[in-house]
């Protein structure tokens, strides 16, 4: 049966939080801040766009790796995680994104 890796880079994330960011990457990025982790958000999104733009299937799932990797960065700097946004899309299930966007105006 094939790992949850959501489940599991959550607790990685949870680890890293409290290294010392001179042994980890993701403690460096949660010690320099919100900005630090929000560049790195950035810069992967365009990493992801280029690779799309390229049509090369490799690069699209490594840049989309690494966007994904540093959203849930972001998203444990904040003490939220994945299951939070799975529970948002679960709530979106079967609803018009049309009307979602609507809905979200009110």
């Amino acid at each position: 049966m094939k790992r949850d890796i959501l489940n599991s880079l959550s607790e990685i994330l949870d680890q890293r939080k409290q290294a010392s960011p001179d042994e980890s990457y993701t403690a460096k990025l949660f010690n320099d801040g919100s900005d630090s982790i929000l560049k790195k958000v950035g810069e992967e999104a365009t990493e992801a766009i280029i690779a799309s733009k390229s049509g090369d299937n490799g690069a699209i799932i490594h840049e989309v790796a690494d966007l994904w990797f540093h959203t849930l960065v972001l998203l444990k700097y904040h003490g939220l995680d994945h299951s939070d946004v799975l529970n948002e899309l679960e709530s979106r299930f079967g609803l018009s994104g049309l009307d979602e966007k609507a809905n979200r105006k009110n």
